[in-house]
């Protein structure tokens, strides 16, 4: 006869070091799923896209910069955006290309980069601005052969501005002296430790007259108006699209598909559109979290700083 086994209880430790496999193969899953995220974040940053079409849609959204720009402020990166360009102009299957842009702006050499791209390419080109298309965000739209916008998109904004924080009061009430170390007269102008003197606010002056008028010439010339026309506009405000198309800023009513539609009405085509577009990594989307906190609608073609002098065109 077969002697039945005795029953025990389970000990504690043995609980304890149950509990303990447990926990250990959770978190090793845990952390599997978070190293093949930051793999294929790192390593899918940028992939091309394989799907098939003859309209390249290349969106423009965020701030746009230069790669130099701080990886805290992301948005779109000039070298990213020409490189898009670059392959719809040399793949010959893209008929067209559609920029569509929601943007505040950003810096001018990023600006300025973007907006040549987009001039050399030798196809139909269409500028789409959703919500906002303002100051150097306006000037790239201002590349294609024609603006589409909704009726109340925001739109313009051409003008430049300079801002800074003096604090020479608050260092004098906490007895904090601010020595100049310089070699050069003018080398400190523009710091915020002490009152500008009137030779050192002309020559900023003059500076953000000039970065106006390089901009009234830009869209003057994209928009085939007069310079004075332009220029009368230029006040740094910015315009609903119902508004900027009786301005001449923008010339149709619509966004996408009303694009689409243009072309395949120009280019005598069935539009078939493909996205060619930046992958963010993990890291992009963490750091994007924070980024609308620093700019607001309708601020800036960029920022460049001289001193502690934040210059920009809005």
């Amino acid at each position: 006869m077969q002697k039945k086994e005795e029953s025990r209880p389970i000990t504690g430790g043995e609980i304890l070091r149950a509990t303990w496999k447990i926990i250990s193969v959770g978190i090793s899953i845990a952390l599997l799923l978070m190293f093949a995220m930051i793999f294929f974040s790192i390593f899918g940053a940028y992939i091309p896209t394989v799907q098939r079409g003859n309209v390249a849609v290349i969106p423009i959204e965020g701030l746009i910069q230069t790669d130099d720009s701080s990886s805290f402020m992301p948005g779109a990166k000039s070298s990213d955006i020409v490189k898009l360009i670059e392959q719809a102009q040399k793949n010959d299957e893209i008929k067209a290309l559609i920029i569509e842009v929601n943007s505040p702006g950003g810096t001018p050499v990023a600006t300025d980069e973007i907006a040549s791209a987009i001039k050399l390419v030798n196809k139909t080109k269409i500028s789409v601005i959703r919500e906002s298309g303002t100051s150097g965000a306006y000037w790239i739209s201002t590349a294609g052969d024609r603006i589409f916008a909704n009726r109340m998109s925001i739109v313009g904004s051409i003008g430049v501005t300079a801002s800074r924080l003096e604090v020479p009061g608050l260092l004098a009430d906490y007895n904090v002296t601010y020595r100049k170390l310089t070699a050069g007269r003018l080398k400190d102008a523009g710091t915020i430790y002490r009152d500008m003197t009137p030779e050192e606010t002309q020559l900023f002056q003059n500076m953000l007259d000039k970065l106006h008028t390089e901009f009234i010439k830009a869209v003057a010339e994209n928009r085939k108006l007069p310079e004075e026309t332009v220029r009368s506009m230029a006040t740094g405000f910015t315009y609903l699209g119902s508004e900027a198309k009786e301005l001449g800023l923008i010339d149709e009513f619509g966004g996408r598909r009303e694009a689409l539609q243009y072309i395949e009405t120009k280019l005598k085509i069935k539009a078939e559109p493909i996205e060619y577009k930046e992958y963010k990594t993990i890291f992009d989307k963490i750091a994007g979290m924070t980024s609308e906190s620093f700019y607001s609608v309708g601020k800036g073609i960029g920022s460049v700083f001289a001193t502690d002098t934040k210059i920009s065109f809005t």
